[in-house]
Parts: C-alpha cells; structure tokens; sequence
C-alpha cells in the first residue's frame, strides 16, 4: 500500500514538472509537447486549397490540441471544454481515459479532398503506422488537420531501444567510459604559445586534443560507455541520421516501392524531410557557430573543425577541413607569386628586349595591322605592352611554374595526412560503407520495367489488390545496358553539342574581336586608332566572362538532366557522374577561351602578303608585339576574379536572398494566418523556410575550378594564388554563414574522404606541369631568349634580340588592295618588319622559316620535355619522402588496439571472478543442503549452465 502511495506521489510530481517544462521547450521548438522527448526529425506536407469552406464547428477547435501518434508517453488529456467543442462522443471518453486520439489525414470538418489528396493522405497514413512500427514516436498539432492550405508538420522522435537498435547496426562509434588518453602532447604546449590567438572560443576544447577510447555500439557491452545520460549520450546529428535511416528503409506498399522518404518525397507525397537546428532561444542560431565560425570578423581564426563535423557530420567537416587545408597553403604560394612579381617590377628597367623595344632611334617599321585602313606604324608605339609584359615574362617565371607544380603535389599530400588524423580523430578508421538503397528514379523505371513485363505476358488478374500485389512483391530485377542505353546516347551527343557551343561561343569571340579591330583602325580619330588593341581585348575578355557565367549555369542543369537520364541505381552513382559531368563541361567552358589566347592566337594568322582571313574578308588576329603571355595575362585575371566576384560571392549571397524574398511573397497570406495562430513560430517553422540543403557539389565545384586557375596557367599570373587566398579567407566564413543560417540543417552523413574530387585534383596536378610547360615553351620568349644569347648573340647578351626575332617584307609584296592607301610615314618599299623567323625577301626561299625557327623549336620542345620529367621526377620524390599516414597515427593506432584489448579483457576477468564467487557460493550452499534433514533441501539452480559459460569465457580470452 505504502510502494502505491509513493508511486502515485512521484507521478503526480512528474506531471507537474511536465506542465512546466512544456512551456519552456515549446519556446525554443525543439521538443514535443510533454517537453522531455526530441524532435529528431521533421515531415512536412502541403495541404492544397481546394475552394471547400470549413464547418463552424472545424474552426472552432482550440489550436492548442495536439493529435499525437506515439508509442511513448502522452500529455495530460484535454478539457471537458474542448470535450464538448468536439461534440463528446467516444473519442472524448478515450482521451479521458488516457488513450491515443489519432488523426492521421489532414482533413477535416466537411471539407471535401480531391481524389489525389486522398491517395496521398492514404499514403501517409501507412507510412507513418509504419514508422510507429519500427519504434518511432510521433506528434502532429491538430490544427493540421483543419487547415485548407499551407505547410503541415509531423514531429518525430526515436526512444533510447531505438537509438541503441539503429546504433548498433549502423556500428555507430562511442566514446567508453574512462579510457582516454592526451594527443600530440609536445604540440599542445607549443601550440598555446604561438596559436592561441587564432583558436576559436569553443567550448571544452581541450577536448579537442583528447582521444576518448571508442568502440562500435553494442547493447551487451552497454556498461562499458561513458552514459551519463541516455538524453544526450546520443548527439543530435546522430539521432537525426539514426531516424533517417529508419526513414530510408521503411516500406511502403502502396507506392510499390521498396524504400520510404525519398519515393514519397520525389512522388509529392511530403514536400521535405529535415533534422532541426540546434539553437539558442534569443537568436534561433547555432550560438558557438554562428559567433566563432560563421562572421566575418573571424577570418582570422582557425575553424572549429570538430565542432562543425560534430553538428554536421563527416562529409561537410571534411569539405571545411579541405578548403582550410587549401587556403592556408595557399599562403606560401601567394608569397612567393608577390617575390616573382617584384623581381619583375624591379627588373623592367634594366631588361634589353624591352628597352630595345622603346628605343625609338632602332627605327623598327612594323607592317600594317589590317588590310587597306591600316598604316605602318613604329615598333617604339609598343613600349608600354612590353614592359608590362617583363613584369610576368621573365626568368623567374621559371622557377615559379616548378615551385606551383611541386606546391600541387606538396598539397594533396598534405591534405592525404590531414584526412588521415581526422579519420582517426573523428573514429572513422574501419568504418565500413553504408548499404546504399535505390534512387526513386531507378525504382520508377524498374516499376515500369514489369509492368511492361507483366503486359507482354497478358497474366491479368481478377483480384485488382493480389495484382498490386504480385507487382510489389516481384523478383527484383536491375536494369540493364539495354534500359539505359537511350541515356547514354543522348549523353553522347548533348556533351558533343555543348562542346561545339563552348567553341562557337569562342569563335564569335574572335570574330568580334576581328571586326572591331578593323572597324576602329578604319575611324579617322586618332586616339581611337590609338587604342585599338585594348579597347578590343579589355571588351572581348568582359564578353567571355559574361558568357561563361551564362553557359555555367545552362551546364550545370543539363549536367543533372543528363546524369537522370542514365538512371544511377545509388545516390553514389549517381553523385559521381554528375561531378563528372559538370566538371568536364564547365572546365570546358571556363579555359577555352584561355586555352585558345595560349595555344592558337597567332600561330595560324600566316604572314604578310599571305595572310589567313575569316570569312573571306577578315584577318585572323595576331599578338601584341610583346607577344600573347600578357594577353593571357589579362584573359586569366579577368576572368578569374570576375568569376570569383560574380559567380562565387554575388550569385551566393544575391541568388538565396532572391528566392528567400520570393518565396516570403509568395507566401505572405498562410505566414500571416500562422503568425495568429502561433506566437512565437516554432522552429520547424523557421527551419522550413530556410533553403534546403542541395549538396556539396557546387562548393567543391568552384574550388576546384579555382585551383585549375592557380596551377594551370600560374606561369602567366603569378598573382594568381594571392587573389584565390584573398577570396576564400570571405569563401570560408560565407559558406559557414550560409550553412548555419541559410539552409536547412542536411542530414549528417559519414565519409572517410573527399572521395572523386581527390582524383580530379590529382588529375589536374599532373596536368597543371604539362600546360607550364608549354606556356613557357610556346607562349612566353623564355626559350628564344636562351637560344638567342646561347647561339646566335655576338655578345652573349641580349643585345640585338629583338632586330633577331623580326623578319624583314618587301612592300611590293602585298597583294592588290592590301596595301595602305596613304603612309604618315613616307614611301616605304622594303624595310617593312613583322615578328617571325622567316628568310628575307632576298633570299632563294623567300618568305620560308628560317634555321632560327627550327632551333627555336627544338629547344621549345627539349624543354618541354625536360620540364614534365623534371617536375614528375620532383614530384615523386616529395611523395616518397612524405608518408601518407602520419607516424603518430600509426603510433596511436597501435595503442588504441592495445588499450581496446585491456578493456576487454578486465570486463571478462571481471565476469570470470563473478562466476567463481557463484560457484563457490553454489558449493557452500550444496554443503549446507547436505548437513540438513532430508526432505528440508531446496532445489539448486542448474550448476551445469555456470561451468558451460565458465568454459566459454576461458576459451574467448585469448582471442581478446
């Protein structure tokens, strides 16, 4: 009697303690109603207007019943007033009498549901009985069910056996309870001294340096762990990606599907499905992320790296641990490209070619520019352009192309050792793959592969539901090379025709620039003729970037529609044919154009009095007289930050604040009915209204496409690695910012690495040597200088190089009407100059290439080929010596497997005592049976299942 008057005092202590602390967790959103349980995950569904007018008594209801399918515990049941507002009945007496009131359609009073509303409804109803069925609780506020339009929101929660179930499969790591053991313990104590200042104020951070002993969660080894409350032992990343799961693999029958959220996600049947944000009540954020990450004002710090993996799981901490990883390397590099800059600026005033160049007396009378209009002008008008051209053309150029090429492969190793202390550190070594389900699209065409199937074998049945049936319940299949093979044509061709636009987009480029520049030589203002070549490049370069930022976006839609077409079975698949496909059409798209000023401006323009014309009436266009590497120059650099500017920061923050802005209108009316009914708004609410999250592929995407500017043509623009550094210290802290208040908090998932963009950026590191080097070779006047001044100078200097690298024309030659009507320069008829190796006019093979062009060409390719084996020999060095896996990993590693089996083995010792003691206890007892009367004996327990466990533990221990 007294234990059931004490039992009935605790409850009705709790029941009040309940009351009060709903009020509490309903402010901050995060909990149900009774204020205890989590909500670990959020289904939303539309309600769709249909025009029907609720009864009286639906708009009556109070909105501050809720209608709860749970397994769990239940709030108070409600008044007798809202008793009587529901018209009492049976579902009165129930709730009076503590049992579920369940509504799990969304609609109510006399409103009538159109037909695909109903299936929906009928839909959700199986789904969510289904989850109830694999131990999930559930809660929907009743007002739900008498809205006509807008947003409904169904909270879920998993229980401590379902946390410990799912754990257990998905062989989730946890820390165990008091074995734990100090990292790196010299770098510690160093790192306070010289990094403190740039650490962030993150709490319990020298947790952060401290390796608790893990292991795989397991319910007979639940002693083991370090529970100190079963709230909380579980993160909420983790509990959000254990009810996500559960959410993949439950079934439902009637979309004939095999998994759950994402069909009936693609299929209409909920609108979205997220796990809420962590937040402080006062600013609705993640308060340490949003004050120490995700500002501005914290470029400086380092980034709370374990932090952001533990709120957002491992695939988004390791893409933040890379970009930290890449942008403080780049430090080093910009150093170095300002030194070689400054080398350029402090030597152009002593470099002969270029004083050559400005040497009016020299006299150099160049051929005209364009036929007819054009005049002869004076190699001296070209002063400018050459010395900005030494400023990025000279002999450290050189070094700098080898030291990025060595920077590359010095990075990803970096970066291979950097993953592998955070595999360790974030318990990710062994980890095993998680079993991947169908996508929905793969499901719906494999769907529409039976039925066609079980047309062409006309088996018609009479029971329409057994037909469903059998259709559900069929051996499953897999599509085959047959099924995708339309895919993969269409693939094939849409990539061949955006290839073909990308290199249309480039030709009308350099038609424009054609046109132009005959155009303005022909205007009869001077200055105007005087500002062609900048004029031209300056608007031609703006063009491209428009037209790249244009085709970037076109690119990456068709990417995804063609990526659908193939119909991958797994998200996995499917992600990596997609980067893939994005990767190769915009890094198309974003080099062409500088590929083509690189490579092929100039090289087929012909010569004087046998040019090559476009169109029958156009020139093709020629280098600056400083020759194309500053062209390139200027292409690189405007198109680079212009991307940088626009594309990454503009498009980033504009773009989202749009759509923010758009949808707000959009829906303004239902915000305002919620904002009366609800204050404050709960933070599925504001959850709901945040973006979602689409991935980490763009933000790889602009990265790498950053990197292929920083390593593919740094021989051009040594400012390259500077710029990048300056755009991604903003990068860091606008993705976190974007992240933490921006978009909808994605599901945590586990990743050991970065997985294809590793190999991308490796691809492009090897690649980055080959294009240096033929950027020195052929692009820049690196190689004819040496072989100038090595054989063909009198001096062995670089006096007379510029009079060795032009070619004299003769007048005469020109073809009818090419020649310029009126010279300001006078009669000229023989000493007309252009820049190549050809034999003079005098000569028996006039007009052909000289010795000079040969031996130019072969040491341009001698040094090609000295500088790819060079660089690749460098580079195989530097891997060999730097090891991938870090010898204190590997070290702790080895004690961690140690500390594991000591565990282990005192658990079992432990065990083993406490057998003993029983069987010395059973033996005591059976002596004591023996000395009494007979008959007076009780029965002993079965002493054969204690020596067989017995035996059991002496053989497991050795294998521990």
């Amino acid at each position: 009697m007294i234990i059931v008057v004490l039992h009935n005092l605790i409850r009705i202590s709790i029941n009040q303690f309940r009351d009060i602390n709903t009020h509490l967790s309903s402010a901050e959103g995060l909990c149900f109603s009774d204020g205890r349980r989590k909500v670990d995950y959020v289904l939303v569904f539309h309600q769709r207007r249909h025009g029907s007018i609720r009864s009286p008594a639906s708009t009556s209801v109070s909105h501050d019943r809720l209608s709860i399918v749970s397994n769990g515990n239940f709030p108070p049941s409600v008044g007798p007033d809202v008793e009587a507002e529901r018209g009492g009945g049976v579902q009165g007496e129930a709730a009076n009498a503590g049992e579920v009131f369940m509504e799990l359609g969304c609609s109510g009073g006399n409103e009538t549901t159109e037909p695909a509303d109903h299936e929906m409804r009928l839909i959700r109803q199986e789904f969510e009985a289904n989850l109830l069925e694999a131990g999930l609780e559930i809660e929907r506020n009743n007002e739900v069910s008498l809205k006509t339009h807008g947003p409904c929101f169904t909270r879920l929660h998993a229980p401590w056996p379902v946390l410990c179930r799912e754990a257990e499969f998905l062989k989730i790591k946890v820390p165990t309870k008091t074995v734990r053991y100090h990292l790196f313990w010299f770098s510690v104590h160093v790192q306070r001294l010289f990094v403190s200042p740039f650490q962030p104020k993150v709490p319990h951070q020298d947790h952060e340096r401290t390796k608790f002993l893990s292991h795989c969660f397991s319910r007979d080894k639940i002693h083991l762990y370090n529970i100190t409350s079963k709230d909380t032992f579980f993160d909420n990343a983790t509990r959000g990606r254990i009810v996500y799961e559960i959410l993949r693999r439950t079934v439902c029958v009637r979309t004939c599907q095999t998994i759950g959220i994402s069909t009936l996600i693609a299929n209409g049947v909920y609108d979205s499905a997220f796990p809420l944000h962590d937040v402080s009540v006062p600013t609705r954020r993640p308060l340490v992320l949003h004050e120490e990450w995700a500002r501005y004002s914290a470029f400086y710090k380092y980034q709370p790296i374990d932090l952001v993996r533990k709120y957002f799981g491992e695939k988004i901490g390791l893409y933040f641990a890379w970009l930290g990883v890449y942008t403080q390397l780049l430090v080093p590099a910009s150093i170095v490209g300002i030194i070689v800059f400054g080398y350029g600026v402090a030597t152009v005033d002593t470099n002969i070619p270029s004083q050559e160049m400005c040497d009016e007396s020299l006299n150099f009378t160049m051929c005209p520019l364009c036929d007819g209009a054009c005049d002869f002008w004076r190699l001296s008008t070209a002063c400018g352009t050459a010395r900005a051209s030494h400023l990025f053309d000279n002999p450290a150029t050189v070094f700098f192309a080898i030291f990025m090429s060595l920077w590359a492969v010095l990075f990803l190793e970096h970066w291979k050792r950097r993953q592998i202390s955070l595999s360790f550190s974030w318990d990710l070594t062994g980890i095993e793959e998680d079993e991947e389900h169908p996508r929905p699209k793969y499901e719906t065409i494999l769907l529409q592969k039976r039925q066609r199937k079980q047309k062409n074998k006309k088996k018609k049945k009479k029971n329409e539901v057994g037909k469903l049936r059998n259709l559900c319940l069929a051996v499953i299949e897999k599509l085959t090379w047959k099924d995708r093979l339309p895919g993969y044509f269409i693939n094939v061709s849409s990539i061949l025709f955006m290839f073909g636009l990308t290199f249309s987009a480039v030709f009308g480029v350099i038609v424009y620039r054609i046109t132009v520049s005959a155009l303005m030589a022909m205007s009869p203002d001077p200055e105007t003729k005087s500002n062609v070549r900048v004029t031209v490049t300056a608007t031609a370069v703006i063009i491209n970037l428009v037209v790249i930022l244009i085709l970037d976006e076109i690119y990456g839609a068709v990417a995804l529609w063609l990526t659908e077409l193939e119909i991958p079975k797994t998200e996995t698949n499917f992600e990596e044919r997609l980067i893939l496909k994005a990767f190769l059409l915009k890094f198309m798209n974003a080099y062409a154009p500088i590929f083509y000023v690189a490579f092929f401006k100039g090289r087929f323009a012909g010569r004087p009095g046998n040019y090559v014309y476009v169109f029958n009436d156009f020139r093709m266009e020629e280098c600056a007289p400083g020759g194309c590497l500053i062209e390139l120059c200027i292409q690189l650099s405007i198109i680079m930050l212009g991307k940088q500017l626009i594309q990454n920061n503009i498009f980033e923050i504009g773009i989202p604040k749009l759509k923010k802005l758009v949808r707000a209108i959009k829906d303004k009316g239902s915000a305002e009915e919620e904002r009366e009914e609800e204050r404050p708004p709960q933070q599925w609410n504001l959850d709901y209204a945040l973006a979602p999250f689409e991935g980490l592929t763009p933000e790889y995407m602009e990265m790498i496409i950053q990197f292929g500017f920083v390593s593919l043509f740094v021989a051009s623009f040594p400012l390259a690695p500077l710029f990048a550094l300056l755009n991604n210290v903003i990068e860091i802290r606008l993705d976190a910012k974007k992240f933490v208040t921006e978009l909808r908090r994605p599901v945590a998932i586990r990743a050991k690495d970065i997985g294809i963009w590793y190999n991308i950026l490796s691809g492009m590191g090897k690649f980055s040597v080959i294009i240096n080097a033929f950027v020195i070779s052929f692009t820049s006047d690196f190689i004819p200088r040496l072989v100038y001044q090595y054989m063909f100078s009198q001096t062995g200097t670089m006096h007379g190089f510029i009079d060795h690298t032009l070619s004299y024309f003769n007048v005469s030659n020109f073809k009818p009407g090419t020649a310029p009507q009126n010279s300001e320069l006078g009669d000229i008829t023989f000493c007309s100059r252009y820049k190549d190796y050809r034999e003079p006019p005098w000569a028996p093979d006039a007009y052909t290439f000289s010795k000079q062009y040969w031996c130019v060409l072969a040491a341009r390719l001698a040094f090609v080929i000295l500088f790819q084996n060079l660089v690749m020999f460098l580079s195989l060095v530097v891997a060999w010596v730097i090891p991938d896996v870090p010898k204190t990993i590997v070290e702790q590693l080895k004690r961690e497997k140690k500390l594991l089996v000591d565990v282990f083995l005192r658990e079992e010792k432990e065990k083993f005592q406490l057998i003993q003691n029983c069987a010395l206890l059973y033996s005591w007892r059976a002596v004591s049976c023996i000395k009494e009367p007979s008959g007076v004996t009780q029965p002993l327990p079965a002493m054969s299942e204690v020596f067989r466990y017995q035996e059991t533990l002496l053989l497991l221990l050795p294998l521990y």
